[in-house]
């Protein structure tokens, strides 16, 4: 099936690029970020960059100096490439190899507990209105998700700015319309995993 759709879309870091940018629609990236992540060399990714570009699938613009790429959301065959690419098995942290479960869960995020909700925003997203870069909902081991931080802080060179919240808890700071939960809501904002449709819950 990959060798098919690489016959079909070109090239190999082709494929890998568009893997990334729809597993991950709300989320920008800068190309040495892309090289490491789709493990091709930086001249090849350069060429299929500037090619998406010129296509329209992707978008750049220029933080901090430093020239970031994102998915078209805006692109006339979005919805299609995203059936083919954005399916759940890249729906995960794209830099992990982990193995993925039946119901399209990272196997590393299962082992953190039970996760109801999981989303990036903040540095991920390039949202500086946002106070943490990742949000945890559900019940988690402690111990577990400092861990799993430490790697993606490694992974990212930075630190990663963190909530976890009990279910429960994050459902009724939502009603009431918590400052901080609320903030979150309203933010550009990758979903990871979101079980039980918490976001749509009024």
């Amino acid at each position: 099936m990959i060798s098919m759709i690489e016959q079909l879309f070109g090239s190999k870091t082709r494929v890998k690029l568009l893997r990334l940018f729809y597993g991950n629609p709300d989320r920008s990236f800068y190309v040495r970020e892309i090289t490491r992540k789709i493990d091709e060399q930086i001249n090849s990714v350069r060429r299929e960059l500037s090619n998406l570009l010129n296509i329209g699938i992707i978008t750049s613009d220029t933080t901090n100096n430093k020239l970031y790429y994102e998915v078209n959301q805006k692109y006339e065959f979005y919805d299609a490439l995203l059936e083919i690419f954005g399916s759940a098995a890249t729906k995960k942290i794209q830099s992990n190899n982990s193995e993925i479960t039946s119901e399209g869960v990272d196997v590393e995020l299962k082992s953190l507990g039970h996760i109801d909700l999981l989303l990036y925003t903040g540095f991920f997203t390039r949202d500086d209105n946002s106070s943490v870069d990742l949000l945890i909902v559900g019940d988690v081991n402690k111990n577990a998700v400092d861990k799993y931080v430490l790697g993606l802080e490694s992974e990212e060179g930075r630190e990663i700015r963190y909530t976890v919240l009990k279910t429960d808890d994050f459902l009724y700071r939502k009603q009431i319309k918590d400052r901080f939960v609320t903030s979150i809501l309203n933010s550009k904002k990758q979903v990871l995993l979101d079980q039980k449709d918490l976001l749509q819950i009024n």
